[in-house]
């Protein structure tokens, strides 16, 4: 991007102000469409009427505002010093008044913000703050530590103020918005010209990370109404004369501060872009100052070169998964990080006209990838510090407005049908929260229908993103979508979680994660959200951990089905098998979820988790579940109601970690027998949204439940509105005996209560000669129906009984009544099975094949080479297998009478094919 340095970069409206957002040459446009386009005129009249009553404070006491700015009035310290994430104290004297510090680095504090009509004048006391407990409401002095970030808040509303006013200025020419807004800004930068960087008194990493007024230079967000008021007030302080060499100056010194500060390589780098890129279009060529640091100097240590705390933008975007177009963030942090390199990239493209979108094609991937985040609902998942929210509309309003402005009008036509699908369902009503998308969002979107099934066409049935260990499923539509995301320690923001699961049916997150605490400095946070018992997951000996935030424990992707990114003609299966290594207990664990679909539409869960440690001597697992509702109830044999005991099991008195003090109303049943466990949750006088359990039992295990702290995940789009406070029901499966060859094994079935449950029942076998082999039949609820599900440890396990045969991972089929009619049969990671008069063998690796019974012929899929045996279907002896390639007939064959058994026919698949179809004799057609 050498362009950057050219010249005509800053020729033309850039060297007029204003040019962050808008210039005069386009002012006249800007004026009709206000006029013409509602959501505009509303966002202006809110200015306007917001304004009015500070205006009129101010006239009648013009110190009013200013006053109430967060200064050292009395003492114009101009050094800060800190105790690490903390502020200590200022010292030292300038010539006029200085800007605060802020308090403290954690957010969390147990005292409001005042209004600021609250605000005491000229407020600066050795006794720190005055301020209103949350609880209490009595009001108490405060060391500026304790009061989170209300400091730096009341300075950045004030210039919020100060920016609204500069912008109405040069909209209407009313100098009494120019007159409000310059002694505020102007007494603000001065203060800010005298007042050195903050000092870390411990040397601790927060020496390079805080700014000038705040202790992270990400969250400067004051600087923008800084520039901001700079940008629309220029011509009004040049015709004051007012000197702005110092207002320079602060924005040089700003600049420098969060290139020399920060965190390089995560989400904060492009959060110090976004500042960055901001001072360099509001400042003046580098040789209109004698430092040389103007906006090619700022461009250049954005976007082309890097410093040690300052990647460029060029440099970090490599950082990206080129191929799934993933950030290796957690889903929040990730989208949000889309939002700002949009956000700069638009104010980039409004300086130079060069379609920097075009630039940088992985911004544009990015965002569109992101839609793999989305639950069936719209809702983001909530793995580490996530939580459920729809993508942001801002997102598609930036691209469209680049797709209007260089004409790529299909590409604008797709996600304009996306954003009109966000409105229709009520998601998304068009309107600027702020300057940026006054100026930057188009005046109207284009006349297009809303994409019908947008999400199906976005997303596929699994995906994974190996850089923050997350792999999706997805199966079915509408009221009948299920999805599970399961997910490892990978990345920044992540947990410590082991291999935990968010689980979506009935459309709510019925199994959600639990998300962050209060701030990630609270206790609630570093004790219990960010740890094991918090997520869907198992513990092993009660002390499984490891870092969380920065965190490199993801798990292996071993197997599954359909290939990430693949959508396959079979789809009634989706299924991922996940190992593990858990550091702490030295523990070896392997998960593995399935999503099948039943005959009716809807579906169940099946999830079987292996987990034992490496050492010798006594172990305990503890398999935990969180699900949405008010009640869980625990079932035994005869559906009989199993009434746990109260118990003061588990606890930091025991050795276990801190996080299982955070359970309460805990009660126990000890039973060898299969339970029932489930969870009820009711809302708006529906029926009963039901979470039913069928959980393997097993010698050494006992049942608890109890409630945890309240998910802060959940939003309303994932939950019922009512419970989203609610602490959460939990089912604690304990096992004091290695889980591996008799793993965890839950059948997770959800219905709603009055409508058709897809399962009648379900049992639990085993195979005396196979211990580690699991065999769950799940009888449908259609009453004919039945799934056999056979899931060993690997690719090389073997399970054999008189009538069956298998070499791999996994086989599900389903038959009628009559056990041998087949409906559909499944296998995956198989080199070798044999059921029901089928043989499929595999011709070199392990192949996953599947087939569907449609009338006389079935429908085949096959990942590899393979030689199939078919019986007779019903008693018709010849079939023909045709071999389609992108859905084109290229070739049949006949079936071959089988050497080893003259009841079969055989084929032979060469390789992979996406479809195949066996089709009997009654259905051939001759030429």
């Amino acid at each position: 991007m050498t362009f950057l340095l050219s010249p005509i970069l800053l020729c033309g409206q850039n060297l007029q102000h204003p040019r962050i957002y808008t210039s005069n040459t386009t002012k006249a446009e800007f004026l009709k469409a206000v006029k013409s386009v509602a959501w505009k005129a509303d966002f202006i009249a809110k200015k306007k009427k917001n304004l009015e009553k500070y205006l009129e404070y101010v006239k009648q006491d013009p110190e009013w505002l200013v006053s109430r700015l967060q200064m050292n009035w009395n003492t114009k310290h101009n050094r800060v010093f800190l105790k690490g994430g903390d502020f200590d104290y200022s010292e030292g004297s300038a010539p006029v008044p200085t800007v605060r510090f802020s308090g403290t680095r954690d957010w969390a504090t147990d005292y409001k913000t005042p209004a600021l009509e609250a605000v005491q004048p000229y407020f600066d006391d050795p006794k720190g703050l005055y301020l209103q407990h949350k609880k209490t409401n009595k009001m108490a002095w405060v060391h500026p530590s304790k009061s989170g970030h209300i400091i730096e808040n009341i300075n950045a509303k004030i210039m919020s103020l100060v920016a609204d006013a500069a912008f109405l200025y040069w909209l209407t020419g009313d100098r009494a918005y120019a007159e409000f807004a310059k002694p505020v800004y102007s007494v603000y930068m001065e203060g800010m010209y005298y007042r050195d960087a903050p000092i870390d008194l411990t040397n601790s990493p927060q020496q390079g990370l805080s700014g000038l007024a705040t202790f992270e230079v990400i969250h400067e967000k004051i600087l923008v109404s800084l520039v901001s008021t700079y940008d629309f007030l220029y011509d009004y302080f040049k015709k004051e004369n007012v000197d702005l060499n110092h207002n320079v100056a602060v924005f040089q010194k700003w600049g420098d501060q969060i290139i020399k500060n920060g965190v390089p390589d995560n989400n904060w780098n492009l959060f110090q872009a976004r500042f960055l890129t901001y001072v360099a279009v509001v400042l003046d060529s580098n040789a209109a100052y004698a430092n040389g640091k103007g906006r090619e100097y700022f461009l250049n240590l954005t976007f082309n070169t890097s410093t040690a705390r300052q990647l460029s933008i060029d440099e970090s975007l490599l950082v990206y998964d080129q191929d799934t177009g993933i950030w290796p963030e957690s889903a929040s942090y990730s989208i949000h990080v889309i939002t700002t390199l949009l956000e700069i990239i638009t104010i980039l493209d409004h300086a130079t006209g060069k379609n920097e979108l075009g630039q940088y094609p992985i911004i544009e991937k990015a965002a569109l990838a992101s839609f793999q985040y989305l639950f069936p609902s719209g809702y983001s998942i909530g793995f580490g510090d996530s939580n459920h929210k729809p993508l942001p509309p801002e997102n598609f309003e930036l691209l469209i407005a680049n797709y209007r402005k260089y004409k790529e009008s299909e590409k604008e036509s797709i996600i304009s049908g996306l954003l009109e699908q966000m409105i229709a369902k009520g998601d998304y009503k068009r309107r600027a929260k702020d300057l940026f998308d006054l100026f930057f969002y188009v005046n109207e979107l284009k006349a297009s229908q809303p994409t019908e099934n947008a999400l199906q066409r976005l997303t596929s049935p699994t995906f994974y993103a190996s850089n923050v260990s997350l792999f999706n499923q997805r199966l079915g539509v509408g009221d009948k979508a299920m999805m599970v995301s399961t997910f490892g320690s990978f990345g920044n923001h992540a947990h410590a979680n082991g291999v935990a699961i968010e689980l979506f049916a009935n459309k709510y997150v019925l199994g959600p994660d639990m998300g962050k605490g209060s701030s990630y400095w609270h206790e609630n946070h570093t004790e219990y959200y960010s740890k094991f018992p918090a997520h869907n997951t198992v513990v092993v000996n009660g002390i499984s951990d490891y870092q969380a935030m920065r965190s490199y424990h993801p798990f292996t992707l071993d197997n599954s089905f359909p290939k990430p990114g693949t959508t396959p003609q079979f789809d009634k299966i989706t299924f991922a098998k996940v190992t593990f290594f858990e550091p702490k207990a030295k523990a070896n664990q392997q998960r593995f979820t399935s999503l099948i679909k039943s005959n009716t539409g809807g579906g169940y869960i099946v999830d079987v988790f292996r987990s034992e440690t490496q050492t010798q001597g006594t172990q305990r697992h503890d398999y935990f579940y969180h699900n949405l509702g008010q009640a869980l109830t625990l079932f035994g044999d005869s559906n009989k109601t199993i009434a746990g005991a109260p118990t003061e099991d588990f606890g930091s008195q025991y050795g276990d970690i801190k996080a299982y003090d955070y359970l309460t109303e805990k009660k126990k049943m000890s039973t060898a027998n299969d339970v029932q466990a489930v969870f009820s949750l009711k809302h708006d006088e529906k029926p009963n949204n039901i979470m039913k359990l069928w959980i393997k039992g097993s010698e050494h295990q006992t049942i608890y439940t109890a409630l945890s702290p309240k998910s802060n995940v959940l939003t309303k789009g994932t939950a019922p509105e009512a419970v989203l406070n609610d602490a959460m029901q939990t089912l604690i499966v304990k096992r004091d005996a290695a889980a591996w060859n008799n793993p965890f094994a839950v059948v997770f079935n959800p219905f709603i209560e009055g409508e058709e449950n897809p399962i009648k029942n379900v049992e639990y076998a085993s195979v005396k000669d196979y211990p580690r082999t699991q065999i769950i039949n799940v009888k449908l609820n259609d009453a004919k129906s039945s799934d056999k599900i056979i899931l060993n440890t690997s690719e090389n396990d073997i399970v054999e009984t008189n009538d069956f045969y298998q070499q791999g991972l996994l086989s599900v089929t389903r038959t009628t009544t009559s056990k041998t009619d087949l409906q559909f049969m499944f296998i995956s990671g198989v080199y070798k099975f044999k059921q029901l008069g089928w043989e499929i063998i595999a011709a070199a690796e392990p192949v996953t094949v599947s087939v569907d019974r449609v009338g006389d012929s079935y429908k085949i899929t096959s990942d590899g080479a393979t030689l199939l045996r078919v019986p007779f279907l019903e008693g018709n002896k010849e079939a023909v297998l045709n071999v389609y390639e992108n859905d084109v007939l290229i070739s049949s064959r006949k079936g071959q009478i089988g050497r080893f058994n003259p009841n079969q026919l055989e084929f032979r698949i060469e390789k992979a094919y996406a479809k195949l179809e066996i089709v009997f004799q009654q259905n051939i057609k001759h030429d």
